[in-house]
């Protein structure tokens, strides 16, 4: 339902337009329960509440309180292995012997010296132990073994405040995702095409920078046999063809194109024709997704409508019967040529093309072409889009000296690790650059109404460039981003529920040194190690199943890198639900092993891999931070182990914490030259302000425009 929909996204609840009545007890009762999750109602909010009928309260509150239990993860049930987790947690092979006593019952037949030699040798199966990987008792006999959990002043409060009716409430997040300026990950493409059919009779964007928002707005357009809006290359509506199958609309991974109705395809192939027919250069971007396009000319049946042969035309470029060269495969020539600048005249037809070129035209351009490519790579700016203008100063801003090791990550959030072979970009070169995009970036700031007042939270958040560097769900940040980690300890936790096979995922840390050097692991083939525990081995989930690791922050040490490792079974995108989250906690505190007040941010684990590397925790001068990795490894089919790829996972922890990124407190400097900016201080402006933070404060001003979370990407440069 949409208004849950919109809770969990923007932490704004709809008005509802129930009947006027006394509903005072049900504000009392929806108070008391946000509080157990870890959320407080606005005063507005409780006031609307308590202002409604019985029945209407009812179901607002009914609403209000699933949307955040499911956001922080409340909505299941997280067991623990071991029923007395974290204290009660038994030697790691001392529970392995007793397992297999248990198997064995040879009444003295085997001595525990057998017995250990017998689990330590590698010839026992441990999966096929008695009681081994099962729950041994009910969740709620894990409850009644934990004291209520005790009150702390760190543990955590989110606000949820009053928004407009859903209606509105929709209208105003269906314009904000599909008028984005930077890419959108699975989870809010998905958000996006459900506001699309609601809104598709309302209020449109005024543009749609993004071609994956327009192939998602197009599917809806063309199942309802509307035109499709801004297509202007062949590539959008292959992205119509593969979203409306139910595929991927960046066309990273391939689709199973389904059959069309002969409506469908008249639409598709009038788009088509209307597009090469404007441009036949165009034709030379077919050659890229060649495959693709031969599955999709067997469904569309071109050969059947006469009346548009450069729609034709695609599909016989595409079975390579008529060579086109695009672009790119000119600017290639070039480079093979040794004509650097002329690689870069080409390249100026495609000022995006050019910039995430630049690095390539500067290493490789003699004395002589230099100044020609830093024309060229300058006059491009002012014709970019302004995330790329964001990930260019970012990128030069990190090649003055080249790096211990160069990490890729594609769209699909996979990560491997090379040496970084590049020589360094000349220093004078770099504040050239640097300067030219920091005036571009200036002058493309939103204008702001009002003073800007910043909360020092947000300030080393990373910029929200694209979507697809973030999983969904609760204050989870951008890779790269840094969050202050309060409290005496962190609580890791993981929980995943198996569609049909079983699954067996495994909770993991590594632990390292300053140099990035492994000092110890704590896992299920390690309960225990300076001072940090393990709940206990779950080797299936039919009902779902949770993994703990407590990290007292006393540790010795630099880095916790806590992974998520499939030991066997469905893949993370094949699992019918999987989480990864943190706590933290005060030493002297009690409690269950999962208290949503005590949760910090949980996010979903959806990516293409068998290791998921979430997080890592840093030790700095400071104090702890969590940094944001959001990263898969591609991993074995089965039998992942955190043994096994420590080296791996350090490499790609090391690249990504020593990368200086570009963060919020960077367009905050930017503003300075054009904008009153203050920090936040705890007190209340007197003015309508632009407030800009992790989380909205109450008791702003009325007329004030709020910049959180689930916002941010609306302040990157257009």
């Amino acid at each position: 339902m949409l208004e849950k929909l919109i809770i969990q996204k923007t932490l704004r609840v709809p008005a509802s337009t129930g009947a006027a009545g006394d509903g005072t007890p049900v504000a009392r009762q929806l108070d008391a329960a946000l509080l157990d999750a870890g959320f407080t109602a606005s005063r507005a909010l409780l006031a609307h509440v308590g202002a409604l009928a019985v029945g209407p309260a009812m179901d607002l509150a009914a609403t209000v309180v699933a949307a955040v239990r499911e956001l922080v993860g409340d909505h299941v049930q997280h067991n623990a292995y071991f029923i007395g987790f974290p204290h009660d947690v038994p030697d790691t092979v001392e529970f392995w012997v007793e397992r297999l006593r248990a198997a064995v019952l040879t009444g003295g037949g085997a001595t525990d010296e057998q017995l250990r030699d017998a689990v330590t040798s590698g010839g026992v199966n441990l999966l096929a132990l008695p009681g081994y990987g099962t729950y041994q008792h009910t969740y709620a006999e894990l409850l009644a073994a934990h004291d209520e959990l005790i009150a702390s002043a760190g543990d955590r409060l989110t606000v949820l405040n009053l928004g407009d009716t859903v209606d509105a409430e929709a209208t105003r997040l269906y314009l904000a995702l599909a008028g984005s300026v930077t890419p959108h990950g699975e989870a809010d493409l998905a958000i996006l095409s459900e506001l699309a059919v609601a809104c598709m009779d309302g209020e449109q964007p005024a543009e749609i920078p993004v071609r994956e928002n327009r192939a998602v707005l197009n599917g809806i357009r063309l199942v309802l046999g509307a035109p499709l809006v801004a297509v202007d290359t062949t590539t959008d509506v292959l992205r119509v063809a593969c979203q409306v199958s139910g595929g991927d609309v960046s066309l990273a991974t391939p689709t199973r194109l389904r059959a069309f109705r002969r409506r469908e395809r008249r639409i598709l192939l009038a788009a088509l024709n209307e597009v090469v027919a404007a441009n036949p250069g165009k034709l030379g971007d077919v050659a890229r997704h060649a495959e693709p396009w031969k599955r999709l000319g067997e469904r569309l049946h071109p050969h059947e409508f006469g009346q548009w042969p450069h729609a034709q035309d695609v599909f016989t470029v595409a079975r390579g019967e008529r060579r086109v060269r695009g672009l790119p495969g000119r600017a290639e020539a070039a480079f093979r040529a040794g004509s650097i600048g002329q690689a870069a005249a080409v390249l100026s037809d495609a000022p995006g093309l050019l910039l995430r070129s630049a690095d390539r035209l500067l290493r490789l351009a003699p004395a002589t072409e230099r100044d020609s490519v830093v024309e060229a790579i300058t006059g491009a700016l002012g014709s970019a889009s302004g995330r790329v203008l964001c990930s260019l100063r970012e990128h030069v801003g990190n090649r003055q000296v080249p790096a211990p090791v160069r990490m890729y990550a594609n769209r699909s959030r996979r990560a491997w690790v090379g040496p970084d072979e590049r020589p360094p970009l000349p220093a004078e070169l770099v504040v050239e650059l640097e300067s030219s995009l920091d005036n571009e970036i200036t002058d493309r700031l939103p204008e702001l109404q009002r003073p800007l007042l910043v909360h020092p939270d947000v300030l080393d958040v990373a910029l929200p460039l694209s979507g697809k560097a973030a999983e969904s769900g609760f204050a989870v940040l951008p890779r790269g981003s840094r969050a202050s980690v309060s409290g005496e300890l962190v609580r890791l936790f993981t929980y995943w529920r198996q569609t049909e096979r079983r699954t067996d995922y495994d909770l993991s840390a590594l632990l390292l040194d300053d140099e990035f050097r492994s000092v110890g692991q704590v896992s299920w083939t390690n309960y225990r190690h300076a001072g940090v525990v393990h709940s206990g081995d779950v080797t299936h989930a039919e009902n779902g199943a949770t993994e703990f690791i407590d990290v007292p922050l006393s540790l010795p040490g630099r880095y916790v890198v806590p992974q998520v490792n499939i030991y066997s079974g469905e893949s993370f995108d094949e699992v019918a639900e999987s989480m990864f989250g943190y706590q933290t906690r005060e030493v002297a505190q009690r409690g269950a092993p999962f208290d949503a007040r005590t949760v910090r941010s949980r996010s979903q684990m959806r990516g293409q891999g068998r290791v998921a590397l979430p997080v890592v925790f840093a030790k700095g001068e400071h104090g702890w931070q969590a940094v944001w990795l959001h990263l898969y490894l591609r991993g074995m089919r089965g039998f992942n182990r955190v043994e096994n790829n420590a080296f791996s996972t350090a490499d790609r922890v090391r690249a990504l914490v020593e990368r200086r990124y570009l963060t919020m407190s960077y367009l905050f400097d930017r503003w300075r030259t054009r904008a009153e900016v203050t920090t936040w201080d705890g007190q209340a402006p007197d003015e309508p302000v632009t407030f800009v933070g992790i989380d909205a404060p109450q008791d702003l001003p009325e007329g004030s425009e709020v910049y959180t979370l689930d916002r941010l990407n609306e302040l990157i440069p257009a």
